[in-house]
């Protein structure tokens, strides 16, 4: 992957805080020894006291999902990368990185494919009651429980970015009407999955499953987006927790406004007080934590983008996916 004849100018330690660098197949920590970087392993949580005397010394920085604030790149005045192993930049202060002049990356493409297809398994898994019946079964209950064909809905997209549309794609197999949503994407490009462009209210009102792969920051589900659902519609999100209104899809979920919902992750991430987590909802609700990118492929990608991000800069080359102050890729 790196080529040590490539990397004139790599030297120094490279502190990695991603929990899973490394636990795939590509001996990546050893591609870092090629390039003449030393890998040190620190807190995954990004402690500030147990990462100070690390970063001191650092020259990069593989980092996990955790903050890198202010404070951290203070304690790194050698630091000249920070690569986020994974899509999501929301908890790196990048505006911060660009006035002391460190590089930030990402692998925006690394999981794609992986949580397209955690996309579709939690869609069928509410749609079929699988988690439900399963448990049923093991308490030695095998009545039956009637879902629904995936291929005879309607799904609505909310992002066509490259996941949203990889899911376009897998849905072309099952047959299924596609709908999309997203300002910023062209819609000839949807169009060629099968994905057909409407207002984001239509959506809501004619899709059957609607599947959110928009970024973080802004609730997108809430009461009044409940409000204009079809009745029994599904709900899936593999994107943020902070986009939908967690207490408002309970609701929905206990009136039969929702039939159900499928989520990678809840608010707050340890999620026992997360209201869509109540005993009462447990037949209609399947949750899995974080799994999005947690393929033995995608922990790969991911690990090669990091490790190549990190010797490009310091070589002086221009990584594939630096990401600007404003939080976009260029």
């Amino acid at each position: 992957m790196t080529d040590p004849a490539e990397t004139a100018g790599t030297a120094g330690t490279v502190l990695v805080t991603s929990r899973s660098f490394g636990t795939g197949r590509v001996d990546v920590a050893g591609h870092l020894d090629a390039a003449g970087l030393r890998p040190v392993r620190g807190s995954v949580v990004h402690d500030l006291a147990e990462l100070r005397p690390l970063l001191a010394d650092a020259v990069g920085w593989i980092a996990g999902t955790a903050a890198v604030t202010g404070e951290h790149l203070d304690a790194a005045p050698r630091l000249r990368v920070v690569a986020r192993y994974g899509v999501g930049v929301d908890a790196v202060d990048v505006a911060a990185a660009s006035r002391r002049g460190v590089v930030v990356t990402n692998t925006p493409a690394a999981n794609t494919t992986a949580v397209a297809d955690l996309t579709l398994a939690l869609a069928l898994a509410v749609l079929r009651n699988v988690v439900e019946a399963s448990g049923a079964v093991r308490a030695g209950d095998w009545s039956v429980r009637r879902g629904r064909e995936l291929g005879a809905l309607t799904v609505g997209l909310v992002g066509l970015g490259r996941i949203g549309l990889a899911v376009a794609a897998r849905l072309r197999g099952f047959g299924c009407t596609v709908v999309g949503h997203d300002p910023y994407a062209d819609a000839d490009v949807g169009r060629t999955v099968g994905v057909e462009p409407v207002a984001l209210r239509d959506l809501l009102m004619t899709a059957d499953l609607v599947s959110l792969h928009c970024p973080g920051g802004t609730v997108r589900i809430d009461d009044g987006a409940l409000a204009r659902v079809r009745p029994g519609a599904v709900l899936v999100n593999t994107a943020r927790a902070d986009l939908v209104d967690e207490t408002a899809v309970a609701r929905a979920l206990r009136d039969g406004r929702l039939g159900g919902y499928g989520a990678d992750m809840v608010a707050g991430e340890a999620g026992s007080d997360s209201p869509v987590l109540a005993p009462d909802l447990a037949d209609r609700v399947v949750v899995t934590p974080h799994l999005g990118a947690q393929t033995v492929d995608a922990v790969d990608r991911m690990g090669a983008g990091a490790v190549r991000a990190v010797v490009d800069v310091l070589a002086g080359r221009t990584p594939e996916s630096a990401v600007v102050s404003t939080g976009a890729v260029r």
